[in-house]
Order: C-alpha cells, then sequence, then structure tokens
C-alpha cells in the first residue's frame, strides 16, 4: 500500500486526544515582532512590546526587525530554529493572508514544523487603527494571547489524499479550451463542457480584435482545432454539470445532456457568430475528475427598453450587435456602409451603457441589481469598431458620445490616436445629463441631442442614422451552478477569488480554480493570461498524484463521544462529518467520525458538542483559554515592572 493510501481520509487512523498530546514537550516560543517599515512603528513602540515579551513565560527570545518577511528577518527565525534556541515561532505583523505561508516556509526549511506557528496582527488590528500607548498595549495583548496559543501547539502533518490526474474545464469559450489545452500538453487527462453546441463563446460574435486586429474567427477556429484533436481532451457539449461531490483529488461529477437551441452542427464546423461545433454528451454520464476549471464565460448587458431609444427604434442596436455584422461583411470596402439593406450616413456610438451606472441616476434591473463596475473592454472595443468603419467606409461618419476613455492596455492608446487621426468625432457629456436619443422627419431617422463638455456644455443636435450601445459585461447566468458548488459571490455578482493579488484564481474550496470572464471583465488576452494560470495551478496540484491539504480539521476522541450526533447536525459540509458503527473498547458503538478532506475547519461541531469530544487541530478549545487567558492577563506589564493597565480598547475604531 502506498503511502498516499495510507494517509486518504479512509484509512486514517482513529485519533487519540489532542488534549492528552498537548505539553509533551517543552515550548520554547520566539516571538518576532515586525516594523513593516514604519506602517507599525509609528504607532506602536516596538521595541516596548518586545522587552515586555521578553518577560512572558514561556517566550525563550524576542527579537525584533524593519521588514520581518524579508530574507533577513526570516533568517532570525530560522537560525534560531536551527540552533534549537526556539521550537514554536510566533510572528507580529501584517495580516496572516499577506504572510503566514511565508513564514511557515521559512520554519519549514530550517527544519521546524511549519504548523507550531501563530500569527498576531498588529497592523490592521492595531496600528491601522489606534496610536500612542493604547496602540502598544493593545499589541502587546495580541501578541501574548499568540504565545499563551504557541505554548500548546504540536507538531501536526498536512493532510495527503490520492489525487486523480484528470480534470474537468466547465466552458467551452476562449478560456476553457485556453485551460483544457494546457492542461492536456502537461499530461493531465481533461475533460470539457460546454452546455451550447459550439465552442468558441464570446468572441465568436466579435471581428477584429483591438487593438491589433486579430481575426477573432481565426483565434476560435484554431483553439478549436487544437481541443477537438487532442488526445487528452474529452469534449462534450450540450452537456452541464447535474450533480456535484467529493473533494480535491476526488471530485464525483454527473453530467447531463442540456436542450438544444438549434440544431447541433457537425464537430469542427464553424458557424458564423456561434462557433465551432463540438461532439455533443450522448446520454448522461459519470466521472470522477482531480480539479475542476470554471470557465463560465459572461453575458452582454441588454439595454431596458426606451434606454436610449433601445427597443423602440430598430436603429438603435448594442455594440456586439454592429461587431457580429461588421464580420460577416469584413472582406467588404467602399465609400458607403450599408447594414440591413440600409446606407450608413451617420452612426453615434454611446458609452458606457449598463457599466458604471450610479445609484439613483440609472434604473436598476427587475433584480434591484446596479453594474456599478466598469466592464474595462467596451472603450477599447467602440474605437476599434469606429476605427473599421472609417477605415472601410470613409463616407461615414462615426460619433463617440462618452464618459470617461479608458484604453488602458498596450496599443489601445495608439489606437485612440489612431481614431483621431481616422475624423472620428468625440463628444464627453456628464452622467447626470445623458444623450437623448429621438426619432426625427426628415433626411435622418434619429437625432442625438447631447451637452457636450469637450466644447464647455454646448448644446449638439447630431442627426445619425444608427445608435450603438457600447454594452458591458455581467456575469453570466450560472445561478446553479453557484447553489451547487456553493460558489462565493461578489458584491457585482462575478465569482469571487480568494486573494486578488496573491491567489487570483483560486476559490477558497481546495482543487476548483476560476478562469476568464466568470472572474470580473477581461479581453481576449487577460482570458488567456488567467486561463493558463489556472490550468497552472490545477498541474501543479495534481502533478505528483497525491494532493497535500492543511491539517486544521476536526478530530473526535472517541473516549468521549457518545455519539449523540449533535456535531453531524451542525456540519456545514454535508459527508464531513458522520456517525458510524465501530468498535472501541470491546464493544459497537455509534460515533461520529471525520471525513478530514471535506472538513472546513469551521468549528461548527465543536460549539455543540456537549461532551466536549471534538476539536479543531491546531485550534483545540485549550489554545482557546489560554489565549483569553493571556488577553486579561496583566503577566507582561507586570514582569516588566510597568503598573497594571486595563485592557485598550478603543470603541469606535477596535479592530
Amino acid at each position: 500500500m502506498s503511502d498516499a493510501k495510507q494517509n486518504s481520509p479512509e484509512n486514517a487512523p482513529a485519533p487519540e486526544s489532542l488534549e492528552n498530546k498537548e505539553s509533551q514537550d517543552q515550548a520554547k516560543v520566539g516571538v518576532y515582532i515586525c516594523y513593516c517599515g514604519g506602517n507599525i512603528s509609528d504607532h506602536v513602540d516596538v521595541e516596548k512590546v518586545r522587552s515586555r515579551m521578553e518577560n512572558v513565560p514561556g517566550v525563550a527570545v524576542a527579537r525584533t526587525n524593519m521588514f520581518m518577511c524579508s530574507d533577513p528577518g526570516q533568517e532570525l527565525i530560522m537560525d534560531d530554529l536551527r540552533s534549537g534556541a526556539v521550537n514554536r515561532v510566533v510572528v507580529a505583523s501584517c495580516a496572516p493572508s499577506l504572510h503566514e505561508t511565508t513564514f511557515r516556509s521559512a520554519i519549514a526549511r530550517a527544519g521546524g514544523n511549519p504548523y507550531q506557528y501563530e500569527h498576531a496582527n498588529i497592523r490592521e488590528q492595531v496600528s491601522w487603527v489606534h496610536h500612542g500607548d493604547a496602540a502598544t498595549d493593545k499589541a502587546t495583548r495580541l501578541v501574548c494571547a499568540a504565545t499563551g496559543k504557541a505554548r500548546l501547539m504540536q507538531p501536526l502533518e498536512p493532510l495527503r489524499v490520492d489525487a486523480l490526474r484528470r480534470g474537468l474545464v466547465i466552458g467551452g469559450g476562449v478560456a476553457g479550451m485556453r485551460s483544457a489545452l494546457d492542461m492536456a500538453d502537461r499530461g493531465i487527462e481533461t475533460v470539457l463542457i460546454e452546455k451550447s453546441p459550439y465552442l468558441g463563446g464570446g468572441v465568436s460574435r466579435l471581428g477584429k480584435l483591438a487593438p491589433y486586429g486579430e481575426d477573432a474567427e481565426t483565434v476560435v477556429r484554431d483553439l478549436a482545432a487544437r481541443t477537438l484533436s487532442h488526445p487528452r481532451i474529452t469534449v462534450y457539449c450540450g452537456a452541464s454539470l447535474s450533480s456535484y461531490g467529493g473533494y480535491v483529488g476526488k471530485f464525483s461529477i454527473e453530467l447531463s445532456t442540456t436542450a438544444a437551441e438549434d440544431e447541433a452542427p457537425s464537430p469542427g464546423q464553424y458557424v458564423p457568430g456561434k462557433g465551432v461545433g463540438g461532439p455533443m454528451l450522448p446520454q448522461n454520464i459519470a466521472l470522477e475528475t482531480g480539479v475542476v476549471v470554471l470557465a463560465t464565460g459572461f453575458s452582454s448587458y441588454t439595454p431596458h427598453t426606451g434606454e436610449y431609444g433601445f427597443g423602440e427604434n430598430q436603429e438603435v442596436i448594442t455594440l456586439p450587435d454592429l461587431l457580429q455584422k461588421l464580420s460577416e461583411m469584413k472582406d467588404e470596402k467602399g465609400g458607403q456602409l450599408h447594414l440591413d439593406g440600409r446606407r450608413i450616413r451617420s452612426l453615434a456610438i454611446i458609452h458606457c451603457v449598463g457599466s458604471r451606472q450610479i445609484p439613483g441616476v440609472h434604473e436598476e434591473d427587475e433584480n434591484g441589481h446596479l453594474n456599478e463596475y466598469c466592464s474595462r473592454v467596451c472603450c477599447s472595443a467602440s474605437i476599434n469598431a469606429a476605427n473599421t468603419i472609417r477605415e472601410s467606409f470613409p463616407d461615414t461618419s462615426v460619433y463617440e458620445l462618452y464618459r470617461d476613455i479608458r484604453t488602458y492596455g498596450r496599443g489601445q492608446e495608439e489606437m485612440y490616436a489612431q481614431a483621431s487621426a481616422n475624423r472620428v468625432v468625440f463628444m464627453r457629456f456628464n452622467v447626470e445629463e445623458p444623450p437623448v436619443v429621438r426619432r426625427i422627419a426628415g433626411e435622418y431617422p434619429l437625432e442625438i441631442e447631447v451637452k457636450d463638455e469637450l466644447t464647455f456644455g454646448e448644446e449638439l443636435q447630431v442627426p445619425v442614422d444608427l445608435v450603438v450601445l457600447a454594452t458591458g459585461m455581467e456575469p453570466a447566468p450560472i445561478h446553479d451552478l453557484v447553489d451547487m458548488l456553493k460558489l462565493p459571490v461578489g458584491a457585482d455578482r462575478f465569482l469571487l477569488e480568494v486573494h486578488p493579488k496573491l491567489r487570483p484564481v483560486e476559490l477558497p474550496m481546495a482543487g476548483v480554480f476560476l478562469a476568464g470572464t466568470c472572474q470580473a471583465p477581461m479581453d481576449v488576452g487577460e482570458v488567456s493570461n488567467a486561463a493558463s494560470s489556472a490550468a497552472v495551478k490545477a498541474v501543479s496540484l495534481l502533478g505528483k498524484g497525491f494532493v497535500e491539504l492543511d491539517p486544521f480539521v476536526a478530530e473526535v476522541d472517541l473516549q468521549k463521544c457518545t455519539g449523540a450526533g449533535a456535531c453531524v447536525d451542525a456540519c456545514l459540509n454535508d459527508g464531513a462529518l458522520k456517525l458510524v458503527e465501530m468498535e472501541v473498547g470491546g464493544e459497537t458503538v455509534t460515533r461520529a467520525e471525520v471525513t478530514p478532506a471535506l472538513c472546513l475547519g469551521c468549528g461548527a461541531c465543536v460549539a455543540v458538542c456537549p461532551e466536549n469530544a471534538i476539536n479543531v487541530n491546531g485550534w483545540t478549545l485549550r489554545q482557546y483559554e489560554s489565549m483569553v487567558d493571556m488577553i486579561i492577563s496583566d503577566v507582561a506589564f507586570e514582569d516588566s515592572g510597568e503598573a497594571k493597565e486595563e485592557p485598550a480598547v478603543e470603541e469606535e475604531t477596535a479592530a
């Protein structure tokens, strides 16, 4: 039997009591306090905290550094561990989400156990919200509490679960195909599912891509051909997720067929505006996978009836509609532009429709939502379309009506300059005085009235044949998937990553990753970057054939457990806790059993157990009690010869 198998959740040995394991060796706590380049030391007397901590029982050394996360700062910790001066570490610095991993890694490199580590956040919880003596005293008490817990910490080992070398990608757009190819190229068997009959997603509805003019059809055709022909990729179109369970390394998935919107094309067949046909899921199937990559894409905002005349005038269309019409006539050039049999002599593009909406100014949708974010790609797409029209059909006048121009990427500022050279006319309006679109009698069907800030508020009337609304991106309607996988959703309704900078493609659920516009508005290049990042994360997770997880999970003391089942009822993750029959002391009894890979380590079970028979590794009740004792204790102040002080609390700003 392999090590991985021996350590899998199903084969984990019955745990011994955590309380019996505690205090098996003498605790020598090292306390390391960071100046954070003045972020902390400008408000906290760091040296005073250090001198106080030197007198706290169990503290072997207390040191300070300008940047404890720097190499010299980490060396302080590693030297003390290697010399045997300390065997437990407390770092007092910024939020643990920023550098907890950094310090655990340093401890491991020095030969220590990375889980004999505690973090005191004295930046966000102290120096950013307090100042003066109150800040120094509160920092002292927080570090004391961390020390109290550290004295009781025992070495823990990461959980190891077997991992299938297979990945599931949900979504067949550019992000999904890019992720599938990157995973498959690195030896991971990959299943890609797409609910529609086509591969390509939103890019299939575009023409020339900004800013360099790549042909969207060519991009989609190339990716689809490589995906469909790859020996390690299985594609199922017309497929959706119907059930989901398991844990990282071994998710159990059921796929069901979706109702076809129209007749399915032949695999490999390109249909303009829709994409490349893929093989349809023949029947409902079940499979297991080690990771899941979500590439569910986006939806385009649909203006409400009457918004800039949309739905009331056939001459008012959206930018995606215009781009699709232009892509269908990409080889046509000449002086005059004709769309739907009508000559377009003059057209206006209105920016920020369905983006950067303001409460009290814009109308909420039927569910009370406003898109207050910037969709980021609309400005570039609008200017790219204007350049295409002006260069291919120079007799057509183009007006851009905008609030702010945001051409933020490489090459996009040049595209804006090119639009000026192409004599595209820009007009800037105030959000509280938006353009008004009205039907008129005469030579042109529509007229736009706008107060132009570029001409110091001059009121202009622009006759046009066509009004184009640059609609923003919205989250795709994936409510069923969100409920089934319990996915976190941000205030903007896009899927929410763990951390936008440190863990930008990860979700709190181990083994589930984000790729592309399911996360936020992105252009095609950014989508490809995000998709490749998700694939690399997935491959690195599965590459060893097993997955290591943090050991902060619930553990049952079988001697105290009576099988009451309150913990099972309180458990927040189905399957993490269950009642099973087992032999204890020669008798067959019913006891609670934890599936570690499913346990969230939330402690909901601990709170309801009447026998105190369950604890969370690394966060035991005794450790909590010790932290509370140290917070209310004045030991640090007394031993340093200072008078007793009440705990410093600033009611209005306490973090």
